[in-house]
């Protein structure tokens, strides 16, 4: 028999359908699956929300059971994107995907840093001397730049020396009571990471 083209290509043909279909499996027997025991089963799941951006893409953050493991402490052992939350659908980006650093980091900070007027030098404080301080601090600034007229004399009950600049990671009741405090202190500068 004479080779030709034609006979040639009909010849690559058969044997690339061949090969492409022949090893898909000729025992058509059921298998039987088993399923691997999930290393989260002694977790527990919490949904939270990324607060890296002003997108607000939700997670779920599994915690180890003391019950289980007492040395873990209920610490975090795995965050991973929430299927079912409606903005980001279990997808995160590189800054999302690395939540898990903020809470396992021994490099993070456990207690509030102060640098005094001057110095060069952080030193760590106790939260209970940090809240009071900046308490104190909003408070004589407050006193101090009060406006209760402008200068068309119109009553404005005001300050302008303290400013607000709230977060991505807040949600609507936050942002309420957030917002209703700076209000109540007289800011008018008062704004959003969301806008920005």
């Amino acid at each position: 028999m004479e080779q030709t083209r034609r006979n040639f290509l009909k010849a690559g043909a058969g044997v690339i359908v061949a090969s492409a279909f022949g090893g898909l499996g000729s025992n058509l027997a059921p298998v039987q699956a088993y399923a691997a025991q999930s290393k989260l089963q002694w977790t527990k799941q919490t949904t939270s929300i990324c607060c890296y951006c002003s997108v607000g893409c939700g997670f779920i953050v599994s915690t180890s059971d003391k019950t289980q493991d007492p040395k873990a402490n209920g610490r975090a052992v795995l965050v991973e994107g929430d299927p079912d939350h409606p903005i980001n659908k279990g997808a995160s980006c590189a800054k999302g995907a690395s939540l898990w650093q903020l809470s396992e980091n021994d490099q993070r900070p456990k207690k509030p840093l102060y640098r005094a007027p001057h110095s060069t030098e952080w030193k760590e404080v106790s939260w209970e001397w940090a809240l009071d301080e900046i308490a104190v601090r909003i408070k004589k600034t407050r006193d101090a730049s009060f406006m209760t007229k402008n200068a068309a004399g119109e009553v404005v009950n005001r300050t302008e020396a303290i400013a607000s600049f709230g977060s991505a990671a807040l949600d609507n009741e936050e942002c309420w009571a957030l917002q209703t405090m700076m209000r109540s202190l007289g800011l008018v500068y008062i704004e959003h990471q969301a806008r920005l």
